[in-house]
């Protein structure tokens, strides 16, 4: 048998040949060309290729056409691969499968006329995962990074008038994805822009910019360094300097993620202009604090995944905008750029709109986890022969983003385990930028890096570690120096599915400990791609859904938005818990505390609205009152109107202006204070109508008519119900399920809480009651409950009191306490006073406002990518549902209940596995629950905290239903 004797390019340590030294990310007024189109493409599932197609002649095969930028797995060839931290093919570094699908790439084009003279450069801004380009059958080099830039001069091989033939062939799978092995979906081709950059001679071919403040005397210093004879002029400040020289200046104003101060200029040759954007801001690190210009930082941050569900990791402009919006609409102040440096465009938009960015090299080595403390050669980190590799990713990030005030960080990569190639890659980094600090996490030493990083650290950790108390390193002297650092957590709360609980908790922390300077969600967006049932629904598909072989399944949705940008429940709760204005109402005053950084709070004015029952009584504005960055100030409150029944108060800090990302009068913080309690409600008749028996068998109390053999309510004044019955059990939520760190659901279905049988035991008729005893178990178990409904009658309608009393020893807490029942299927207006707009749980309810809303059964069900409970509204007083005509069901709590209202139950929403699964039957299937066990973030993360764990104890509340026209 023959045995290969030459290594192929791909599987070189590093393939990376040919290209032009890094450089800064800009533009110019120099011409350029986009080579961004449709191009000819012919798909192998191998590797080992003839280079037959780089010349004029396309080659045999198959050749169709793609889009560039994009992804051949998204039109139509081989298919997408979604893995966590398993890599898709065997672990053998750097070797690889002989199954190895490869992407032919060829399109012509001519020069326009009018190109000046001078150098001309081929730039691809992002190829997966490694590449080889001929322009005009000359090789020009090979390219590995995926999502780092890549140039070469072609100006020798280049045609000028006659057109010219660019082939590119890349490789789906190549050493580099050994470095590569990140949490998302395994997407190949060239997904970034493709262009031709004309480099004048005498022109800017690279430059470094520098702008420091003095936050002691507001002094500013500017400088630019290049090897080109060029001149900064920035009028706004006077500013008409040669390249590299220092200028001073005796006040400018700073630039942060709150108040992002650009000053605009040029630096010009005669040849050409470049635009640049100057925002002045020192970063430091002071007693063991992060601050820039000189006050600590506290990141209200999110790890963010470029995605989009059609075009995968290939995303335009609009997308970036509509993600940083929506950031800064939602308190949102820092992105770290999980795992690798995003669209450089990106980072140009955070230093104008504003962003605290974490920017991170294209590494992450997490097959390898097991191997992280193994001996040398196993883990790239540690393996000598990755060095150049490493280093050279870490030099083109940060020559491309060196100009970006917006990023302070420096982040040597994710999750590869310690070892020496960091410590390379960190010295060469200080050396080139000493202006910024470093970041690493996974080397919990932080040997090399500047700040102390964890992932999904405890509520406990972090705050010992806030204490400075944390459990002491082995090596006393790196004890003491991460001792002395900055804390963040670069991930946490796990947002997959419904949650993350247990958000406010950590957030108190980072404002009681200066140490703990805040932390970055689990992520940004949930990266389903979005796919087409048969009957034409739209859902996401995750892991799995395209044959993988390896695959972690739905864990690639957890994020904060869904793939379609729309906000998921959660980050309307992490809004609220990040605020940066905390109110208080006392009995005269709002009491307000700034927790900006930077900024104070003349850019906000303060709404009140008085409600009765939901209903505004009264409005205004309070006076304003301008408090300074981390101070507190006080507004008088205006006299009240008197109200009869419950009534709130609500404060609303809105934009007094419009900003960038939101129109005036966008809220920013709020805060209720109950003014008025509920007056007292005579649920029942004072004297109780009597118990009645039909001819037909059936039982009358009140306007209710039961079954007399099982005691279940039947109708109310003629509208058909079916229950209510004690119901336990919940679709679990993504923190629940097995792979979680506190996995529930394996229990809850080993107690057989899915498959709950029902056994009545009495039904005892009063004189003006009906009591029905039911004992509620599973089969193969001892477990139970027993629960009494007693009914009488009320006003209008019925009342129901309940008692459930558990029976023996419940170990695992419930995931629900409550009733279910189900009403006729055109009940679909839904009404109700309590805690909304948006879902509430236990562990996540901030965001829960009190007051009167409404939407239609269907717009109650959060469509996560993967179906689960969801939909709850908690501290409910009052339930309407209601038909098209008006009439309908009232329910009313002793005093509150929480309700979901779905078109399908709950068996059915264990069962799916998207979205349009679920098909609407022909009843609304209503839960009216006493409690639910809290979210947690157990998916990746603590699970849910102990005052939200729902423990089977004695228990009773009450409920009345009546009809409402």
């Amino acid at each position: 048998m023959a045995t290969r004797t030459t290594t192929p390019y791909y599987e070189e340590f590093d393939p990376t040949v040919g290209l032009r030294p890094p450089r800064a990310w800009f533009l110019s007024d120099a011409p350029r060309l986009s080579l961004n189109g449709q191009w000819d493409f012919r798909f192998s599932p191998r590797a080992d290729l003839p280079e037959d197609f780089a010349g004029a002649v396309a080659g045999p095969g198959t050749w169709s056409s793609t889009p560039v930028p994009g992804h051949w797995q998204l039109h139509g060839h081989g298919h997408p691969i979604y893995t966590n931290k398993l890599l898709p093919f065997p672990v053998d570094p750097p070797r690889l499968p002989d199954e190895n699908p490869t992407g032919d790439y060829r399109r012509t084009f001519t020069m326009p006329s009018g190109w000046p003279r001078g150098r001309v450069v081929l730039r691809f801004d992002g190829v997966d995962s490694c590449a080889k380009v001929w322009l005009n059958g000359v090789e020009l080099g090979v390219i590995a990074g995926s999502r780092l830039p890549a140039e070469f001069d072609v100006t020798d091989v280049l045609h000028g008038e006659e057109p010219n033939l660019l082939a590119v062939r890349v490789h789906q799978w190549s050493s580099g994805t050994y470095l590569e092995d990140q949490d998302m979906w395994w997407l190949s081709g060239i997904f970034r822009d493709v262009t031709l950059l004309a480099r004048p001679d005498g022109g800017i071919d690279d430059f470094s910019l520098t702008a420091d403040y003095d936050h002691v005397t507001s002094e500013g210093r500017l400088r630019v360094d290049t090897e080109a004879p060029a001149r900064l002029s920035v009028p706004e400040l006077g500013v008409d300097a040669l390249a590299g020289e220092e200028v001073r200046l005796p006040h400018v104003e700073p630039w942060s993620a709150e108040a992002p101060r650009l000053y605009r200029g040029t630096l010009s040759t005669p040849a050409e202009t470049v635009p640049i954007t100057v925002g002045f801001r020192t970063v430091h690190i002071a007693d063991g604090v992060l601050t820039v210009n000189g006050r600590r930082v506290l990141f209200r941050g999110v790890n963010r995944h470029e995605f989009d569900p059609v075009s995968g990791r290939t995303v335009d402009e609009k997308l970036m905008r509509c993600d940083i919006e929506l950031m800064k609409q939602h308190n949102i102040n820092a992105v770290r750029t999980s795992h690798y440096p995003p669209h450089p465009r990106f980072l140009e938009l955070c230093d104008e709109y504003g962003l605290w960015v974490i920017d991170e090299c294209n590494f992450e080595t997490h097959a390898f986890f097991p191997a992280w403390q193994a001996p040398i050669s196993v883990n790239p980190t540690d393996d000598p022969r990755w060095e150049r590799a490493l280093v050279g990713r870490m030099q083109r990030m940060v020559e491309r983003d060196k100009n970006r005030c917006s990023v302070i960080i420096w982040s040597l990569g994710n999750e590869c385990g310690p070892g020496q190639n960091l410590g390379a890659m960190a010295g060469w980094t200080r050396e080139r930028d000493p202006s910024r600090v470093l970041h690493y996490e996974r080397d919990w030493t932080c040997r090399y890096v500047d700040v102390y990083s964890r992932m999904y650290a405890s509520h406990e950790e972090v705050d010992a570690i806030g204490r400075r108390a944390e459990a002491a390193l082995d090596d006393p002297e790196l004890d003491a120096r991460r001792r002395a650092m900055p804390f963040i957590l670069c991930e946490y709360v796990h947002a997959m599915g419904n949650g993350p609980g247990g958000m406010s908790e950590y957030q108190e922390l980072f404002e009681r400990h200066p140490r703990c300077q805040g932390g970055f969600v689990w992520e940004w967006i949930d990266h389903g791609l979005a796919t087409h049932a048969d009957d034409g629904s739209r859902s996401y598909a995750y892991g799995g859904d395209f044959g993988e072989e390896v695959h972690d399944g739905n864990f690639v949705a957890d994020g904060m938005v869904f793939p379609d940008r729309k906000p998921s429940p959660a980050l309307a709760e992490f809004k609220k818990v990040i605020e940066p204005i905390r109110m208080v109402i006392d009995a005269e005053r709002l009491i307000m505390r700034n927790l900006h950084d930077h900024i104070d709070t003349s850019h906000l004015r303060f709404e009140w609205t008085l409600e009765e029952l939901g209903r505004v009584v009264a409005s205004g504005e309070l006076g304003s009152v301008v408090v300074a960055a981390g101070d507190t100030g006080r507004l008088p409150l205006p006299e009240l109107p008197p109200t009869a029944d419950e009534s709130w108060l609500t404060v609303r800090a809105v934009l007094r202006l419009a900003a960038a990302w939101a129109p005036a009068g966008h809220e920013v913080a709020w805060v209720q204070a109950q003014t008025r309690a509920p007056a007292p409600r005579q649920c029942s008749s004072s004297v109780h109508p009597p118990t009645s028996r039909r001819p037909d068998g059936l039982l009358e109390v009140g306007a209710g008519v039961f079954d007399a053999r099982t005691g279940d309510l039947l109708s109310l004044g003629g509208l058909p119900v079916d229950g209510p019955r004690l119901d336990l059990w919940r679709a679990p939520v993504d923190n629940d399920r097995p792979f979680s760190w506190d996995p529930l659901e394996p229990a809850w279905r080993e107690l057989g809480l899915d498959r709950l049988q029902h056994r009545v035991d009495d039904v005892r008729v009063g004189e003006d009651e009906l009591v029905v005893d039911i004992r509620t178990a599973a089969a193969g178990s001892d477990l139970g409950m027993r629960t009494a409904l007693r009914w009488t009658a009320a006003s209008s309608g019925v009342h129901l009191h309940v008692s459930v009393v558990p029976e023996g020893d419940w170990t695992v807490v419930l995931p629900r306490l409550g009733l279910r029942m189900a009403v006729p299927e055109d009940l679909e207006r839904v009404e109700w006073y309590g805690l909304g707009p948006a879902e509430t749980y236990s562990d996540s309810r901030l965001a829960g406002r009190v007051g009167r809303f409404s939407a239609l059964v269907d717009a109650l069900h959060t469509p996560y990518v993967f179906p689960q409970e969801n939909g709850n509204r908690e501290g409910t007083r009052t339930l309407w549902l209601r038909s098209p005509e008006g009439a309908g069901l009232r329910i009313d709590g002793g005093p509150h209940f929480s309700f979901t209202a779905r078109r399908w139950t709950s068996e059915a929403l264990d069962h799916a596995r998207h979205d349009s699964e679920l098909k609407p039957g022909d009843r609304v299937w209503l839960n009216l629950d006493r409690a639910q066990n809290g979210l947690g973030s157990g998916s990746c993360g603590p699970g849910v905290l102990p005052d939200h764990r729902l423990w089977a104890t004695p228990d009773e509340w009450s409920l009345t239903f009546s009809l409402t026209r």
